[in-house]
């Protein structure tokens, strides 16, 4: 990396994410010269507990085993006194993302990627050497106070309310709020079963329970308002007699449409991965494998140039599951309770088989198992734009004083 100059080959990720390490450590790998420059003073990622698919261990390699916690096997639904179930042939994975994050930094570090911390982002600038990073002084700054940072390429992986994204004049995204409590898991409940309930008059999405352990457990949910989405779960765990043990909040971004992840900056290029670019499945708005899929994508055009089929990929797989959450997003208690009541045999079994990373399969089984299911997702589809989904995008989060984060 070099402060004036012609332009090279350097890169400049913004923010310690765990798409932006993924990154980071995709192009080091490679010798080039990556720089991270995170705006916390050290690395001391929140704990949040996460599901995804096993589609991770191909992503990660590795480093997977480091941040996994359970394995799920099965998963309950409860809706309106119905239940059904599904046996997974391949188990989803229980992470715990500050495990995750220094996993990732300690492999991006051992291929040569250099981080740095008390790094407050300020201002990105085209040169004639690239682009040009500016950030805040901060005392325990390891680049020199009010020297400009100067790369061939800028990777903006600063989260939700990316201030790269801001600052390169993308538009800002509307983001839901997720509240979740660490529980006892109820005596009883098998530690690899996840359990999700559909409650529409408290969110368009669902609650769930995942088992962390033997012993613990995550109850939370995703709404549209944040002060509601923290009420309803309070009254849930009253309700199911949960006492909670601690507390987890996160801003969600809401994939409304593909966002452009490359923007050309002078004589560089910045680029919008994970959160900043709404990479994130608007089902179920997991955007871990989705963050790592665009991290894999934005190394690609880096490092070979020209299209990413990865992105490619990964923009029909996002809207894919914008046309399933427009179809589902109004649902009704009684909608789900029809929906409950078509899971035959077959189509758990199908279910069973396919992931959630593999949108186009689930529509085509779900489709081909209870073809009167058509209808239902049709009249969502028709009925809402994507545009008037999602409300609330206020920055915050503000419930519960204990343990409260922001992913």
């Amino acid at each position: 990396m070099q402060l004036a100059g012609a332009i090279d080959e350097s890169i400049g990720v913004v923010g310690a994410s765990a798409a932006g390490l993924l990154a980071a450590l995709f192009v080091a790998r490679t010798g080039r010269e990556v720089r991270i420059f995170e705006r916390a003073e050290c690395l001391n990622p929140a704990a949040r507990t996460l599901i995804v698919t096993d589609r991770i261990r191909t992503l990660l390699g590795p480093a997977y085993s480091k941040c996994v916690v359970n394995e799920i096997r099965a998963i309950e639904l409860f809706t309106d006194g119905r239940s059904g179930g599904v046996q997974l042939d391949s188990p989803d994975l229980v992470i715990e993302r500050s495990h995750l994050i220094r996993a990732l930094a300690q492999e991006a570090q051992s291929n040569g990627a250099k981080l740095h911390f008390g790094c407050r982002f300020i201002s990105v600038r085209g040169r004639r050497e690239g682009v040009e990073l500016a950030f805040a002084p901060n005392r325990l700054r390891s680049i020199p106070d009010d020297q400009p940072v100067c790369c061939g390429t800028a990777i903006a992986a600063d989260g939700a309310h990316s201030s790269v994204a801001r600052a390169i004049g993308a538009p800002p995204l509307n983001t839901a709020p997720l509240v979740q409590a660490v529980v006892k898991l109820p005596a009883g409940m098998p530690p690899d079963t996840v359990r999700v309930w559909f409650v529409p008059e408290d969110t368009p999405y669902f609650y769930w329970l995942i088992p962390e352990s033997r012993e613990k457990a995550a109850l939370g949910l995703i709404g549209v308002d944040g002060k509601h989405t923290s009420r309803s779960l309070v009254r849930f765990m009253e309700k199911h007699r949960f006492t909670p043990l601690g507390f987890q909040a996160a801003r969600i971004p809401v994939y409304q449409g593909w966002v452009p992840v490359e923007h050309r900056i002078g004589n560089g290029r910045v680029f919008l991965v994970g959160d900043a670019a709404a990479q994130v499945k608007v089902t179920t708005l997991g955007g871990v494998v989705t963050g790592f899929r665009g991290a894999q994508g934005v190394s690609e055009r880096i490092l070979k140039g020209g299209p990413s089929p990865e992105l490619r990929s990964l923009r029909r797989e996002l809207d894919l599951h914008l046309l399933i959450r427009r179809s589902i997003h109004q649902f009704r208690q009684a909608d789900y309770s029809r929906l409950m009541d078509a899971m035959n045999e077959r189509m758990r079994r199908s279910l069973g088989r396919i992931n959630r990373d593999q949108a186009a399969r689930v529509l085509w089984h779900i489709c081909r198992n209870q073809p009167r299911l058509i209808w239902m997702g049709l009249r969502g589809v028709f009925a809402h734009s994507p545009d008037t989904l999602y409300q609330d995008s206020a920055p915050e989060v503000s419930v519960w004083r204990p343990s409260v984060i922001q992913k």
